[in-house]
């Protein structure tokens, strides 16, 4: 979430039982478990080198989901962020507590590692990591970010954000708050920010892959394959192209998310598909 904090009080709900993997009435995939045969797209290992992703687990195949392409992957080799992806700089708006630091960036051993911690060049306050894809965007489609966090403590959010930079829409597929024991899923709607959201127990430190599928008609939310929250409300559906950020902030001079000691978010791959 970028650019303000207002956020509606929840209650948790459980984890939908439907599974998305080759269950009729949803959106089908395919199993994961043998990688993506190969593909290569954005830079994702090929099938031989899978079995040492960091988190256990591969990215979807190339041919994952019915009436969808993939359009992008990355496992985040080497030591530099991928082309076409950036790092946040500078006080967040609606958030003067805070300060992202591309130094808090780091991308090394198969891991895109954003970090929280008090920066002494920032006189000891904390700051944060935060990126886009900024330069990849995409009207509807489907993102599937494999991550964990270390601890509780600052925001930790997956979301996408209009390539104009015209806020709202935003839609915010896996946003801890300041626990590691829960998240939430939110759809940011209207100019005076009207939000749908739902509350998802589940243990952050565990890896567990983050969906969101955006068509012209339905936002479905999924974790590890299974759905968690659907949207159907045609009239919130953001219409324009969005791109992908993951993010931490802080908020320790307006909210609770403001941590007792460093944390960080994991993210060992991305993966994105275009709908046909």
């Amino acid at each position: 979430m970028r650019s303000t904090r207002a956020k509606a009080k929840l209650a948790a709900a459980a984890l939908s039982a439907v599974v998305l993997f080759g269950v009729s009435g949803t959106v089908p995939l395919t199993s994961t478990a043998a990688g993506a045969s190969g593909a290569k797209a954005g830079g994702c290992a090929s099938s031989a080198r899978r079995a040492a992703e960091p988190s256990g687990q591969a990215p979807p195949p190339a041919h994952a989901m019915v009436g969808y392409v993939l359009s992008y992957c990355t496992d985040f080799n080497g030591t530099a962020l991928p082309r076409g992806w950036g790092k946040f700089i500078g006080v967040p708006s609606g958030d003067p507590s805070g300060y992202f630091d591309p130094t808090h960036v780091i991308v090394k051993g198969g891991l895109l590692t954003l970090n929280t911690w008090r920066d002494p060049s920032r006189h000891n306050q904390w700051a944060t990591g935060g990126v886009c894809q900024c330069s990849r965007s995409q009207r509807y489609g489907a993102y599937f970010v494999r991550s964990r966090v270390t601890g509780p403590g600052d925001d930790e959010v997956q979301l996408l954000w209009p390539a104009a930079h015209v806020w709202p829409p935003e839609v915010d597929f896996n946003e801890t708050g300041a626990r590691a024991t829960t998240t939430a899923w939110y759809v940011h709607y209207e100019a005076d920010n009207h939000q749908l959201a739902k509350v998802l127990r589940v243990n952050l430190t565990q890896w567990h892959t983050w969906g969101v599928i955006w068509t012209p008609h339905t936002i479905t939310f999924t974790v590890d394959h299974k759905v968690w929250g659907i949207v159907r409300s045609e009239s919130v559906i953001p219409r324009e192209r969005m791109t992908l950020d993951i993010q931490q902030q802080t908020w320790c001079g307006l909210a609770p998310e403001c941590p007792k000691k460093p944390v960080a978010m994991l993210v060992d791959w991305v993966a994105e598909y275009a709908l046909r």
